[in-house]
């Protein structure tokens, strides 16, 4: 693979395992110093020793929760100290609950908007003045097509990812003439473990196809900018 992203650094949260892995992964292997984040030091560990072994750049991890601001400050002071900065910030980390909102818990709805949403705040705001002083940068932020799409037992995660279209959207207005550009996938339904009973199935998305995706918006010229990309299963069961 062509290592376009040679001397750029980026930092994926939820880096260790299915679509930020998958992320990460590409991005390491067009060249960039990594960073990744998860909520477990012992898989973080193991996802940076198992990445270095593919890969002669850099790849440095820290276990945060993104839900903290305190935890994020951190990591960034971190890939600061062991990356030596930072253009590429992929936010990916995120959670889902699903259940009759009825039966939804207020730890329920906290824990899924202020990691779903919060979390990508928090961590735009540490990247922000820090691409502002190498006067740019590259935000992509994984949300969903439950960001579009509403459906029974999805009212905390669609709240989190209709949330977090907006603000992509607000971020890209806010900073586009400070070099900063702003892209947000929506992908359905991705062959990983995330949200309950999932299954693995061959007409699911793979994410490697997210990850792609990632390398083909870092690849648009400057001048251009793809805002928002719609992700589908080419071939879904029938209904």
């Amino acid at each position: 693979m062509e290592q376009f992203l040679k001397n750029r650094t980026a930092l994926v949260t939820g880096g260790t395992r299915g679509i930020g892995r998958a992320i990460a992964e590409a991005l390491l292997d067009a060249g960039a110093t990594l960073a990744i984040c998860g909520r477990n030091q012992a898989g973080v560990d193991r996802a940076v020793m198992e990445m270095s072994e593919r890969s002669k750049r850099t790849v440095v991890g820290r276990a945060a929760d993104v839900s903290s601001s305190e935890d994020v400050s951190r990591l960034f002071e971190f890939v600061d100290r062991e990356a030596g900065g930072l253009d590429i910030l992929v936010n990916n980390a995120g959670v889902g609950v699903f259940k009759p909102t009825s039966e939804l818990t207020i730890e329920d709805w906290r824990k899924t908007i202020e990691t779903n949403l919060s979390g990508v705040f928090y961590c735009c705001r540490e990247a922000l003045p820090r691409f502002k002083k190498r006067e740019g940068g590259y935000i992509v932020n994984v949300s969903s097509l439950a960001g579009k799409n509403a459906f029974a037992g999805g009212a905390a995660y669609n709240a989190s990812k209709f949330g977090l279209n907006g603000f992509s959207e607000a971020v890209m207005l806010d900073h586009r003439y400070d070099g900063v550009r702003v892209s947000y996938i929506m992908p359905g339904s991705v062959d990983t473990e995330f949200g309950a009973g999932a299954a693995h199935a061959a007409w699911k998305i793979a994410p490697q196809d997210i990850a792609d995706i990632v390398l083909m918006l870092l690849r648009t010229p400057p001048r251009t900018l793809i805002s928002r990309v719609e992700v589908r299963p080419s071939q879904p069961p029938r209904k």
